[in-house]
């Protein structure tokens, strides 16, 4: 009795421990908002992706609505923006602001008061929640007589023919039978991109044999005619056939012909040319200097590549995000005005809204709290960027004065400093973002480099580095080109510490040869 006693108490026990009970814990952690996350998205989206992510928008939300270009913006409504988002949900062109793309260079010459127009009164806010825009919807003023234009004779630019659609045009204006068309229009599918056949006749024979009935000889002669096609050297099956063909279309008085077709037909003979081994060269073809000079300048006038000459699928356009002009001496950044959405709140459903009591008010009003957030959070967008490409050409304004040579190291961590902002941040902005500047068009990222040691103790980026070789290799003689060795002590002179393999890791990454293969008869 005893035992059973301790062993029901011990159940007993074992049962009070496993009752539950509730107990306060605190914690922190960090929560990302739907507008936060809305925020980060857009931030790192290219201008075209931006675009195809408000086309979304627009297919979900009906309160959001992109706003006609061709309205007009209410003069008295508008207030100027001083570039701070203060919480208001429209963004407005005023009537002072002119196209920064197109201004020319004689704004230099305007009075002080006019400039500050334009550069202060860039953009404003106002209450109906349209960004981009004026009141009833007008984006960017223009011209009338411009616009009228533009309305009037829509430009719609010429879409180049494929390879494949010019060689088949050519083949519909010859007199061939019916067979052999079908037979070239075959091979004319298999081309590559550059022009060239890389299919084996014999395997294209067995294929074809599993439909129809046919010979390796057909498919030669359907291949001769299609090697007849412009551009001459397409349907070759390798370069030096490529490069015989255009050889053999030549005048027959082409003067070294022969020896330039017997270099082209030989393997040996092209891979010698290649590896510029010249006097391998003479040697195998019996020529001099001279000879041999013709023969690789007639060589090099040859296209290697004829299928290139003709529109591929894969076309990407870069829409510059913002503009950067020299205006009084000073370097200033402007938003491209082409490149920002002009979206704004229907009205007719906001004003429905306003009057509805029943549920489906309910989801209006949370569809029109989304679109004020994805259009303060576009405004947002555009502030940033233009935050930190200010930032940048302050810090790289002898860039745009003298070059790349005067390109100065740069990294996230000084822009973040001077913004006040994360680095992760600047990187998102700088990423897929365009500026236009009078040197060309360059990614934000392209600013930012490492930094390479100076005999004075400074330090100098390197893409000024780069540019340096790159003016180094175009000035050296050609019979006696320069080597990585060369190049660093050359550098080194100017105070430029920078290895030999730091000099042929930038070198590579510009595309340029070495130097034995960068050296002329």
């Amino acid at each position: 009795m005893i035992f059973h006693h301790h062993r029901a108490r011990r159940a007993e026990n074992d049962l009070w421990q496993m009752k539950t009970s509730l107990h306060l814990k605190l914690s922190q952690h960090l929560t990302l908002t739907p507008q936060l996350q809305q925020s980060i998205k857009l931030l790192q989206l290219s201008t075209v992706e931006l675009n195809q992510e408000l086309e979304r928008y627009l297919l979900e939300n009906p309160l959001l609505e992109r706003v006609d270009a061709s309205g007009e913006t209410d003069e008295s409504s508008v207030m100027p923006f001083n570039g701070q988002l203060n919480g208001q949900t429209e963004l407005a062109s005023t009537p002072a602001t002119r196209n920064e793309n197109e201004a020319s260079d004689s704004s230099e010459t305007r009075s002080e008061g006019a400039e500050n127009d334009n550069a202060n009164a860039d953009f404003s806010f106002e209450d109906s929640g349209s960004f981009g825009s004026g009141s009833d919807g007008a984006g960017v003023r223009r011209n009338a007589e411009d616009s009228e234009d533009d309305n009037e004779y829509s430009q719609i630019p010429a879409v180049e023919p494929t390879l494949q659609e010019h060689l088949i045009t050519q083949l519909s204006l010859m007199s061939l039978p019916e067979h052999d068309r079908r037979l070239a229009i075959m091979l004319i599918a298999h081309l590559d991109e550059d022009g060239y056949l890389s299919n084996d006749l014999d395997e294209l024979t067995a294929s074809i044999a599993e439909h129809i009935e046919i010979e390796v000889e057909e498919l030669q002669i359907a291949l001769r005619h299609v090697q007849n096609l412009d551009p001459t050297g397409v349907g070759a099956r390798s370069l030096g056939e490529c490069l015989c063909l255009q050889l053999r279309a030549m005048p027959a008085a082409t003067p070294h012909m022969a020896e330039a077709i017997a270099l082209a037909s030989a393997s040996e003979h092209l891979d010698a040319l290649g590896a510029r081994d010249f006097l391998k060269l003479k040697r195998l073809l019996r020529v001099n200097d001279v000879e041999l000079k013709a023969i690789r300048e007639l060589i090099v006038s040859l296209n290697p590549k004829p299928g290139r000459e003709f529109g591929g699928s894969d076309v990407r356009y870069v829409v510059a995000d913002v503009v950067v002009k020299k205006m009084h001496g000073k370097w200033q950044a402007f938003l491209n005005r082409e490149a920002m959405p002009k979206m704004r709140v229907n009205k007719l459903y906001a004003d429905l809204l306003h009057k509805s009591r029943d549920a489906n008010g309910k989801n209006l009003a949370g569809q029109l709290q989304e679109a004020r957030w994805l259009i303060k959070n576009i405004q947002q967008r555009f502030d940033t960027i233009l935050r930190v490409t200010q930032a940048i050409v302050e810090r790289q304004k002898h860039f745009f004065e003298h070059g790349e040579v005067a390109m100065r190291p740069l990294v996230l961590r000084e822009i973040a400093d001077q913004v006040g902002l994360h680095e992760s941040t600047i990187s998102r902005v700088t990423t897929q973002k365009y500026m236009l500047t009078p040197r060309g068009i360059y990614e934000l990222k392209y600013f930012f480099g490492s930094s390479v040691a100076t005999d004075t103790g400074g330090a100098c980026s390197a893409t000024a580095i780069r540019a340096l070789i790159k003016q180094l290799v175009s000035a050296e003689d050609q019979k006696k080109p320069l080597s990585d060795n060369s190049i660093s002590d050359i550098l080194a002179q100017q105070g430029i510490i920078v290895a030999r393999r730091t000099v042929a890791k930038y070198r590579e990454g510009m595309h340029i040869q070495p130097a034995n293969l960068r050296r002329a008869m």
